[in-house]
């Protein structure tokens, strides 16, 4: 039973008491009284009607008519005139009067006993006769009855005005601790909250300011290991001059972009080199010459500014050299990018670079999962060097192998559009399991097949990217929820499930919940992943938080690593659990520096109990490094493959 309850119970108890005994000792003052006048009376009446007599005491009709004219009056039970000596009766009147007004069990209860006067009457000085009166209780029992009913109505109201009021009070002085248990809940969801206002109670007031003192001094904690580990990446993968990042990132990221997995898709490789910076350097001097390498970057940091390249990296790989990595960039675009950024660089021309040459040069080459890191680095500077060869400032190196002839976009969007008509979506699953214990499965994740026209299943990395220049992301995703949810319904395992960037927006995003309000008996068991790149701003990430966790459902972070300055506003979101990028993860066994990052990740989350799970590993050096790192979770083909779900 909660303390307010209890108070409250006490209160009402102690008014019960309280009301209980003022009510007794009332009505027990009240008979003290009504015993007293009844004694009175009959006294009274008996004095009188001696007085009253005495001139007729040898008269019995004059006596009798005054017995019974002072009888009717109906407040006295009997009468009666007894001679003296003898006490022979002259004149006797009495009867029973019961009062309709009055229940039994109360005139038992009261015992309101009937009282009694005497007189003599007086023949000269002799005693002549005594006269008896005994007064009837019951107009005494009826006033006392309604004298009762108006004293419980006024402490019943009394009662009640004061439980309400006390009820009222103790639950507003009480309401620090609804806040502080709200504190609490926060806390063990990952989330920070302050109490703004401060109970005037002083002992409230203590308590409170020290949860609010602990809370503080937890988001500082957390906040330093955010920022201690975010300059860790910095100075690992982060390009000091231009803020891009540094050449082990992406030679990270392409070998990870080259590697055969599910959402892995083809693009291209841009590779820009900076025209004589050797010459500009003597020249203008070093400090001109960084600056143009800084505007450099800029140029490219706003070229990335766009939500559909979000997925892209650029980087700076020495002196004056950029790259830029851009998965699921189709040829037909190459030509338009390229023309965007020798733009850009054509504008950054007072900056120090000579009249008769561009810039820079830019060399560009397509690649596709499976092809080795080198091969798409040479074909690159072979693009490069035909660029610096020619007049164009531009020049793009395809693979021999490749077949000459872009894809048509209408034969996609019809197939595809076919596909999800006739429901010709295949779901994998593939495992992801504890660190610790490989035995143990933490859920599945859900990954696409798209049935060909062959009957072949597709894998996501080749669909995907057309699905979102179509614009069917939303329509896909929905698909895929209406998949695992009839999969939740039928096993009841454990499932994660990734939105696109598409579904996080109205209205797509309320079609999707509205589905997992209908379906809450199985929604709980469904986490849905976000990927890093496609956050919203954080008020809107802080509202699609509470509108999924509203439907029952958890809320994952999927690729985490790049963006690792946004942690701090994680801790508001109650997640289930951070994914790490697989960049950050292949061959850390051998690259101490990404150990290194992955602690301090782990420190981070550690401090407010967020779990991690690591993504592609794909050795079993990578996962015994996991392990040793206290890593909560792995998924890879080294954990298990994706494997098509039962029908």
């Amino acid at each position: 039973m909660s303390l307010l309850k209890q108070l409250f119970l006490a209160i009402c108890l102690f008014l019960v008491v309280a009301f209980t005994g003022s009510f007794i000792v009332g009505v027990e003052s009240s008979r003290g009284q009504l015993i007293g006048q009844l004694r009175s009376h009959a006294q009274d009446a008996a004095t009188a009607l001696g007085l009253s007599m005495t001139p007729h005491v040898d008269d019995p009709a004059m006596v009798e008519l005054m017995v019974s004219s002072i009888f009717d009056s109906g407040y006295f039970a009997r009468i009666r005139v007894l001679r003296i000596p003898g006490d022979e009766v002259i004149v006797e009147r009495q009867a029973e009067r019961d009062s309709d007004q009055v229940p039994q069990w109360f005139a038992k209860l009261v015992d309101l006993q009937p009282q009694a006067g005497d007189a003599l009457i007086m023949r000269g000085w002799e005693q002549a006769a005594r006269v008896e009166v005994i007064s009837h209780p019951q107009f005494a029992l009826a006033k006392l009855w309604d004298s009762a009913l108006g004293s419980l109505a006024w402490l019943l109201l009394c009662g009640l005005v004061s439980a309400v009021l006390g009820g009222w009070l103790l639950r507003t002085q009480l309401r620090p601790l609804d806040s502080m248990v709200e504190q609490a809940q926060a806390i063990s969801r990952r989330e920070f909250l302050s109490l703004p206002r401060v109970p005037r109670t002083p002992e409230l007031k203590r308590v409170v300011t020290a949860m609010n003192q602990m809370v503080e001094k937890l988001r500082t904690l957390f906040n330093e290991e955010a920022a201690r580990s975010e300059q860790l990446r910095a100075q690992a993968y982060q390009d000091s001059l231009t803020g891009l990042a540094n050449r082990r990132l992406f030679d990270s990221r392409l070998a990870t972009q080259l590697s055969v997995t599910e959402h892995h898709a083809g693009g291209y490789l841009l590779l820009l080199r900076v025209n004589d910076l050797a010459g500009l350097n003597q020249r203008l001097g070093g400090p001109h010459a960084d600056a143009l390498i800084s505007a450099i970057g800029e140029l490219l940091t706003r070229l990335l500014d766009r939500p559909e390249r979000r997925g892209w990296l650029a980087a700076r790989s020495r002196g004056g050299e950029f790259t830029l990595l851009a998965p699921d960039l189709d040829q037909d675009d190459t030509d338009g990018l390229a023309r965007e950024l020798h733009e850009g660089l054509e504008s950054l021309r007072q900056t120090g670079a000579s009249d008769c040459q561009p810039v820079a040069h830019i060399g560009l080459t397509a690649f596709q999962p499976g092809d080795a890191s080198q091969q798409v680095l040479a074909r690159a500077d072979q693009a490069l060097a035909q660029a610096q060869g020619s007049s164009r400032p531009w020049a793009r190196q395809d693979a021999t192998d490749r077949a000459a002839t872009p894809p048509d976009l209408h034969d996609w969007r019809q197939w595809i559009d076919q596909a999800l008509i006739q429901n010709k979506i295949r779901l994998y699953l593939q495992p992801v399991v504890a660190c610790a214990d490989g035995a143990r499965l933490l859920h599945h994740k859900v990954l696409a097949r798209l049935i060909d026209p062959s009957g072949e299943p597709m894998t996501a990395g080749r669909f995907l990217p057309w699905i979102e220049r179509l614009g069917w992301t939303a329509r896909f995703d929905l698909a895929m929820l209406e998949h695992s949810l009839a999969h939740l319904a039928r096993y009841g395992q454990p499932l994660a499930l990734s939105l696109s960037a598409a579904s996080l927006r109205q209205p797509q995003l309320g079609v999707l919940l509205e589905r997992l309000r209908q379906r809450n008996d199985v929604a709980p068991l469904l986490t849905l992943e976000i990927d890093e790149r496609y956050l919203p701003p954080a008020a809107e990430l802080q509202a699609l938080s509470q509108a999924i966790h509203g439907v029952g459902v958890n809320l994952g972070l999927q690729h985490f690593g790049g963006r690792f300055s946004l942690i701090g506003n994680l801790t508001h979101l109650g997640l289930a659990y951070l994914k790490i990028d697989g960049s950050y993860i292949r061959a850390i066994d051998q690259e101490s520096d990404k150990r290194l990052f992955i602690e301090a990740i782990y420190r981070a989350t550690n401090s407010i109990d967020l779990p991690l799970i690591a993504e592609m590993v794909e050795t079993d050096g990578e996962l015994a490094v996991l392990k040793t790192l206290h890593i909560d979770g792995a998924m890879g083909r080294v954990v298990g493959a994706p494997a098509p779900c039962p029908d």
